[in-house]
């Protein structure tokens, strides 16, 4: 059966992050309008209410009242590590004490890659895995080089800047998700990004943020499972519409054009500071390919799905230099390679990434950790064959997006 149809995924998740946690930082009123309300985006909406911000939920928007200094608490990240990870940048330089803790996956994932750059701003930060434990003190500005492409680290070291004395640098070798430089100036940020010597870099000053009206574009990750879907199974033509077009996080779509896939995108414009438009993949043949390099962080969260679009190539596909999958809610490399083998595909996974071979699906018993992505990821796999795929843990798509089985099935697929 195939997949046809138009459809509007959820709204942003790392936009709506920082909406909300720019706006607690915020003097007056932020509007957010179309936000993301899975489980990780909860977490963070509990989490600023605890430090005291006013969060008024109406139809497709939240209302936040910004404070002008957090209060000391105890912050459940549940299973969400933007929302640690930006929490420790944040509130490093705030007077207080703030212990961040989360669920067992989050605890086990490593936060020395933030605590350390805060650490020499001054930043005392007790602990490199959950719980940590922050006593807000007065920072000082850095001129840090990212060691890898980052957006978390990026985000939370230009947080702490805004607090810190003295203009906090920030200098990336490889560019990664940035829409923490993009929105911070419609709060007010006195933010610069200039190139220089071949790196790009970020200038922060210390800087007090006003509230203003976000508006949240359709999640490009999310509507990643929906092109994958059309571009393999046949006869399909899916129209995914308002997606994020950042080329920041586009990366799997431009993959697929490369692989051969057919790929147009319309009614393109500005929403704020973020390219916004319509996406429509139509089946066709797909050609194997090698992901590596600066090609990496742009799909960091979709080389799972890669995986899975691979099997369906008439040639073989890398991917290399993502040994960041080993630290994601799962050891995406390890459980990638577990599940698919268990469906028939012919994949070998290597220290940082795997090889796959075109492949023939079958039916089968999968689980998905607890891992929302590879929840949808299966799921997505389950239209490959006419065979019964059984996931365990299904319901962890609910992290980022709540009703995927429903728009699954609203574009004509059945599935377990």
């Amino acid at each position: 059966m195939s997949l046809n149809g138009s459809i509007r995924v959820p709204s942003d998740k790392s936009i709506t992050h920082r909406a909300l946690l720019f706006g607690m930082m915020a003097n007056g009123t932020t509007h957010v309008r179309n936000p993301l309300l899975g489980a990780d985006c909860r977490s963070t909406i509990e989490a600023i209410r605890s430090l005291g911000a006013d969060v008024t939920e109406q139809q497709d928007e939240l209302i936040i009242k910004g404070i002008e200094s957090p209060r000391s608490a105890r912050l459940d990240c549940g299973n969400s590590g933007t929302t640690m990870r930006l929490l420790i940048g944040l509130l490093s330089g705030y007077n207080g004490s703030f212990e961040l803790v989360g669920d067992e996956s989050l605890s086990r994932r490593p936060m020395r890659r933030v605590t350390e750059p805060l650490r020499n701003m001054g930043a005392h930060v007790t602990g490199d895995m959950a719980p940590l434990v922050i006593e807000g003190t007065t920072l000082q500005s850095i001129d840090y080089t990212l060691p890898v492409a980052s957006a978390q680290v990026k985000s939370a070291v230009l947080l702490a800047g805004l607090r810190a004395s003295g203009t906090t640098v920030v200098r990336e070798p490889m560019l990664s998700r940035d829409h923490t430089e993009r929105m911070l100036p419609l709060f007010g940020a006195k933010l610069s990004i200039v190139n220089e010597e071949g790196l790009r870099v970020i200038r922060v000053e210390p800087s007090t943020l006003t509230g203003c009206t976000v508006d949240v574009p359709a999640d490009p990750s999310s509507a990643a499972f929906f092109w994958a879907g059309a571009a393999m199974v046949a006869n399909s033509s899916v129209t995914t519409t308002d997606v994020c077009l950042n080329e920041t996080r586009i990366g799997f779509l431009r993959t697929l054009e490369r692989m051969g896939a057919n790929v147009v995108i319309s009614n393109e414009r500005s929403v704020g500071e973020e390219r916004v438009g319509d996406v429509t993949v139509t089946t066709s043949e797909l050609s194997g390919t090698v992901v590596e390099k600066d090609f990496i962080p742009s799909q960091i969260d979709e080389l799972p799905l890669f995986a899975l679009v691979a099997s369906q190539a008439n040639s073989p596909s890398i991917v290399k230099d993502a040994a960041e999958l080993r630290v994601k809610e799962t050891d995406r490399i390890d459980v990638v390679v577990s599940e698919l083998r268990k469906l028939g595909v012919d994949i070998v996974g290597t220290e940082d990434g795997f090889i796959v071979q075109p492949s023939r699906l079958h039916g089968g018993d999968v689980s998905t950790y607890g891992d929302h992505r590879l929840s949808m990821m299966l799921q997505v796999a389950s239209l490959v064959t006419d065979e019964a795929v059984h996931i365990e843990g299904i319901e962890a798509s609910d992290v980022s997006y709540p009703r995927f089985r429903e728009d699954l099935q609203r574009v004509q697929r059945k599935i377990e």
